[in-house]
């Protein structure tokens, strides 16, 4: 259960006091934030992306005015759990570039690091990523209808873009193409992830090594593989 919520640090009662308490507040309440965020995303996981935050807050041992007071609304408290999400995986694909010999070494590893955060929580990988437009709780503040993080796909983009710049160098007419590709290739990969991600199981549903060799052949080479075993023979 999370501790009570803090109270306000009062008036100072000499020279410095003021600053020292301001500091010590502002401390506790990053901390707290931090709490919640952990036990928001915890419950998430345990009761699903459309859990209401009456159920987050009840799951967290807290109220729900609690959560409002510290992220505004529900798209804040979905913008917060994306952005630790964000990071963690940020860190995970940074890893994963840089442990890589090859580009397409290098896309199989992103390109699964990030299989592996959606299907290790289904819930949550919805909870920060869908939009919050008819939600009564996500609010009319900036964060409604944002989704749950606006920039989640456009930082993994430039997370895949960086790498391939280096890999790939400079010249005549390589940097635009290479700024187009990122987009190209996350559309391909969210959409082909989360199809698959929502299938049901099945003999003929690929695990998740499989999924992520199939989407990076995808990105590297096209259908162009399958095309040509289609074809008949001369």
């Amino acid at each position: 259960m999370l501790p009570a919520d803090l109270p306000d640090p009062g008036a100072h009662t000499g020279p410095g006091a003021h600053d020292g308490r301001a500091t010590r507040w502002q401390s506790h309440r990053e901390e707290r934030r931090r709490e919640l965020i952990k036990s928001a995303r915890k419950a998430v996981h345990a009761l699903g992306s459309d859990a209401s935050m009456e159920d987050i807050a009840a799951a967290s041992g807290t109220s729900k005015s609690v959560f409002y007071r510290y992220f505004g609304d529900k798209a804040g408290l979905q913008q917060a759990v994306g952005e630790v999400v964000l990071s963690q995986m940020q860190r995970r694909i940074q890893e994963a570039a840089e442990g890589a010999q090859t580009p397409r070494e290098g896309l199989l590893a992103m390109v699964s690091a990030y299989l592996q955060m959606a299907e290790t929580s289904p819930h949550v990988y919805t909870f920060v990523t869908r939009h919050a437009y008819g939600d009564p709780e996500a609010g009319t503040g900036a964060n409604a209808g944002a989704g749950a993080l606006g920039h989640f796909f456009a930082a993994i983009s430039d997370m895949i873009a960086r790498p391939m710049r280096g890999y790939l160098g400079a010249g005549p007419g390589r940097e635009t193409v290479i700024g187009y590709w990122p987009n190209a290739a996350i559309g391909l990969v969210r959409n082909a992830g989360e199809q698959w991600l929502a299938s049901p199981a099945s003999p003929t549903k690929p695990d998740q090594a499989g999924m992520a060799r199939q989407i990076t052949d995808w990105l590297c080479l096209g259908i162009a593989p399958e095309l040509r075993a289609t074809e008949p023979a001369p």
